[in-house]
């Protein structure tokens, strides 16, 4: 079995195009998304056209579930969240009746019997919450935590924008990175700035052996700091500026 790990579009159509362009040529089994597809971003509705297209089964991300569910989201955010908010209710409002049917129907998380008794499991920040943060130092206890009562052989997620691979027991835990706002360096958030690649990771699982590759694939950034600026959305000076650094 052969499978691409996608997460994190966040409305990049430019920078979907390049990943699934590059996942063609790897020839995989399938595709799986970790969610945050179209919030944030300049081109939300083209980039879920193009995502449904190919057919992805697609985990539901924070802000995805923020998007259709807007009531949800508490008020007093701090000033840099609230821009971010701005924009992704402006995403929101780019969705067509049957973007929001398909987003509706994003899963909480997906397991995928690999056919040798083993499991991938699929989910955007935990398998109990989008907003947990899984990272390449999480305290091995807050894993136990996360992933009690599953036993998979592969545990997937998305939402920190960091591309990892840890062991935890005898899994593997994989954070493909993001494809659209895939990030250059750590926090503190102040401090993070956008890269000029896309992130997506290929998993091959046979008997007896496994293996992940974490790839990128370079892109214009440039063209995404036009489309912002083109696009209508609130703070798009601010936000094109921030894919400019």
């Amino acid at each position: 079995m052969r499978l691409a790990v996608i997460s994190d579009i966040h409305g990049n159509d430019i920078a979907l195009e390049r990943v699934l362009a590059a996942i063609a040529g790897d020839r995989p089994d399938g595709i799986v998304c970790l969610g945050d597809v179209a919030g944030t971003g300049p081109q939300p509705h083209a980039a879920v056209e193009r995502l449904r297209a190919c057919g992805a089964r697609v985990v539901m991300g924070n802000v995805d579930w923020y998007m259709l569910h807007p009531e949800s989201v508490a008020s007093g955010l701090d000033e840099a969240i609230a821009l971010f908010w701005d924009i992704d209710l402006w995403c929101a409002e780019q969705m067509t009746a049957a973007d929001r049917t398909y987003m509706g129907g994003f899963e909480r998380s997906i397991a995928l019997e690999l056919g040798t008794g083993g499991s991938v499991l699929c989910f955007h920040g935990s398998p109990s919450s989008f907003d947990d943060r899984i990272t390449a130092t999480t305290p091995d206890a807050d894993l136990e935590r996360f992933f009690h009562g599953y036993n998979s052989a592969v545990y997937a997620g998305g939402h920190t924008h960091f591309a990892m691979v840890r062991r935890h027991g005898s899994a593997l835990v994989l954070n493909p990175g993001s494809v659209g706002m895939s990030y250059d360096r750590t926090h503190p958030t102040t401090d993070i700035r956008f890269a000029q690649w896309a992130e997506y990771a290929l998993l091959t699982i046979d008997t007896g052996t496994c293996s992940v590759e974490l790839r990128r694939v370079e892109y214009d950034k440039s063209l995404v700091s036009e489309a912002v600026r083109a696009s209508g959305m609130p703070h798009a000076d601010w936000l094109a500026d921030q894919w400019a650094r």
